[in-house]
């Protein structure tokens, strides 16, 4: 499978459809993602990240924009909706909706996602649900 096809894949399938089996196929054992709360290695990790940020939105969508690849490595831009209604994230929920757009950077190796670099707009959305004060406020 090429790269673009499996970026699709994570958000479409695993990231909105929350089918955390897919991760098994298409993700390296030592997968790695740095993200914004920190690194996270290896599929499980990843799949309780998924879970936890699913519970907390559980209306997350994400849509991927701008992809380029060339070999093993991809950029991407993700645009990403959805609504607080769920604890999680370390708060309680806030019902308020947020919409982040993100650059992402991926490395693949043997048809699977190796490691994520992203800092996944997540100050943005959390100044839009109201756990951070808004930019220049």
């Amino acid at each position: 499978m090429d790269v673009n096809a499996l970026v699709h894949r994570i958000f479409d399938e695993i990231v909105n459809n929350g089918d955390l089996e897919v991760v098994d196929e298409i993700f390296t054992e030592d997968f790695l993602d740095h993200g914004a709360t920190g690194e996270a290695s290896g599929r499980e990790a990843l799949k309780a990240n998924i879970a936890q940020f699913r519970a907390a939105v559980p209306d997350l969508c994400c849509e991927v924009e701008n992809l380029f690849s060339e070999g093993d490595w991809a950029a991407w831009v993700v645009r990403t909706t959805g609504t607080h209604a769920g604890d999680g994230l370390g708060v309680p929920a806030t019902g308020k909706a947020f919409e982040t757009v993100s650059a992402n950077i991926g490395r693949f190796r043997d048809g699977r996602a190796a490691e994520h670099w992203s800092e996944q707009g997540m100050m943005s959305m959390l100044a839009q649900i109201g756990v951070l004060p808004a930019p220049g406020a």
